[in-house]
């Protein structure tokens, strides 16, 4: 006999019986009439319940639970069928992952699930405690008992959050507002570490940090990049110094802006307005994870919650696989200030800004020569240079890097001293973005003391490079050619302010023969 066919329980409906689930679902199922129960298929083995029920606490609350060990399979009930209407309307075009794999859901033919716990071979989780509190974002958070009679993990309120393969930029207020939705966040870091990008976000209540983990970890900000790794921290608590654009404490708008740029002030005076923000609808292309929702054209808009509008079509290019930039309104002109007026040009500004976009025009003001504008192309390659040049060494100053009031940067006029300050770039063969489906947007790191080098001619040695690096005052600490590709290289220096340095003086060195060396950031080490 299989799990519950012969368990004694009492069903406004009967028991699930899965013999007869099984029969259905061999032929055509006839589509069930909505019902609170919902039927939960391919489970993979080690889920526990708690994972299963935080499908379902985006929609209300959970009422009960019942797993099939050893089938793939549950029965999830909810409070009300509406909210079980919008579950399965909301998973049905984007079906929802557990442990990396989709599960899917549909209408039980049963209306209640009420267990008891005789079975051993099935047994149920214990009735689901719901929270009489409601959380921030008017979303209750439902308390869940494994199958096994324990409790849900123990951890804090403290999350890690990985970014992977950031091909847009991704902002502190976007971090707020996706993960503001599963409840009150009291304060977010920023940073860079082992070449990743990283964020630490604090909840006001564990529960919410573990119902943003189980809905969000592997989910992607666009689709098909930006993809969100999230574990728990082993901090408890965050301190935070500055508010400005690599953290903030919402919970204290009185704190300076230290050395990060001042953000948008609504954010401040206003951190827990709510938002129509988050939630994956859309798939991507195949083999892309779902998006978290800014669409195509709109920016970095974000979707409802699931169930109050339907499912968002984010638009990608024809290339399979590749997509359309999305247009971020605003400024595409930064100003970049703090520079080292003895050593900086407009050309090396040019190459290392072109590192994350391409660079238009650059502009060294002529009274400070400390001060630049650089004009990049669009105005999102602008925020993603300002996410990994904001505060990076160059020089021996740390620079500061953020949107200018300037639209455009105007070229002098003829007979107009200059001085070399101004230079038009827009028709530049280096520009690293022209191609749309270029393998270098997916190769934006940040700045690193490990250099990435290709296009390196047959006839050129080891030594040819370590000596062409150390004649430009670096300090070469490792090397190492592509073993499947001999054209390409790393190269580990003294710092990261050294490999800076060298990717501006070498980047299209020329080795004669129009042969032209490419330097980029790696995110690996030797």
């Amino acid at each position: 006999a299989s799990g519950v066919s012969n368990r004694p329980s009492t069903m406004s409906n009967s028991t699930p019986a899965t013999g007869n689930e099984k029969k259905k679902s061999k032929g055509k199922r006839s589509p069930c009439s909505p019902s609170r129960v919902l039927h939960i298929r391919q489970i993979p083995n080690g889920v526990t319940g708690a994972e299963v029920v935080s499908l379902g606490l985006p929609f209300g609350k959970v009422t009960n639970l019942l797993m099939l060990r050893g089938k793939g399979q549950a029965f999830l009930e909810m409070a009300s069928v509406d909210a079980a209407v919008s579950m399965v309307n909301y998973y049905t075009p984007a079906a929802p992952h557990l442990h990396n794999q989709p599960v899917y859901i549909q209408y039980s033919n049963y209306k209640e699930l009420r267990t008891d716990n005789q079975h051993s071979q099935a047994r149920p989780q214990p009735a689901l405690q719901c929270a009489n509190a409601v959380q921030h974002g008017n979303v209750g958070i439902t308390s869940a008992l494994d199958a096994e009679g324990g409790v849900l993990p123990s951890h804090g309120s403290v999350l890690r959050i990985v970014v992977e393969n950031v091909f847009y930029p991704v902002t502190l207020d976007m971090l707020y507002q996706i993960f503001s939705k599963f409840g009150f966040v009291l304060k977010i870091v920023m940073f860079h570490k082992n070449n990743q990008f990283q964020s630490l976000l604090q909840y006001a209540d564990a529960m919410n940090a573990y119902y943003a983990k189980m809905s969000l970890d592997g989910h992607c900000i666009y689709s098909g990049c930006c993809t969100l790794r999230i574990d728990f921290s082993k901090l408890t608590n965050l301190t935070v110094k500055y508010n400005n654009d690599k953290s903030r404490d919402f919970t204290r708008i009185d704190l300076p802006f230290g050395d990060g740029q001042r953000t948008v002030e609504t954010s401040l005076s206003a951190p827990f307005a709510t938002q129509n923000t988050i939630f994956p609808s859309y798939t991507g292309p195949p083999g892309f994870a779902p998006a978290l929702g800014f669409p195509q054209g709109a920016g970095p808009s974000v979707l409802p919650v699931p169930g109050a509008l339907g499912p968002l079509t984010v638009t990608t290019s024809a290339a399979p696989g590749h997509m359309t930039m999305p247009d971020i309104p605003g400024n595409s002109v930064l100003l970049v200030s703090n520079l080292n007026p003895e050593a900086i040009t407009p050309y090396g500004l040019f190459i290392l800004f072109g590192v994350y976009g391409d660079v238009h025009r650059v502009k060294i003001m002529f009274k400070k020569r400390g001060i630049a504008l650089v004009q990049m192309a669009d105005a999102t390659q602008a925020q993603l240079a300002i996410n990994y040049l904001n505060g990076q060494r160059l020089y021996g100053r740390v620079m500061h890097a953020t949107l200018s009031k300037y639209q455009t940067i105007q070229l002098p006029r003829e007979g107009q001293e200059d001085k070399g300050l101004t230079k038009d770039y827009s028709n530049s063969p280096l520009h690293r973005f022209k191609n749309p489906c270029s393998k270098n947007f997916q190769n934006i790191f940040p700045p690193s003391a490990t250099l990435h080098l290709s296009n390196i001619p047959p006839s050129v040695t080891v030594d040819d490079l370590k000596n062409l690096f150390t004649s430009k005052g670096s300090t070469v600490k490792g090397f190492k050619f592509f073993q499947k590709d001999c054209k390409m290289a790393l190269i580990q220096l003294g710092s990261v302010e050294e490999a800076v340095h060298a990717l501006i003086d070498l980047h299209n060195h020329d080795f004669g023969e129009n042969q032209h060396l490419r330097v980029s950031f790696s995110k690996s080490s030797i």
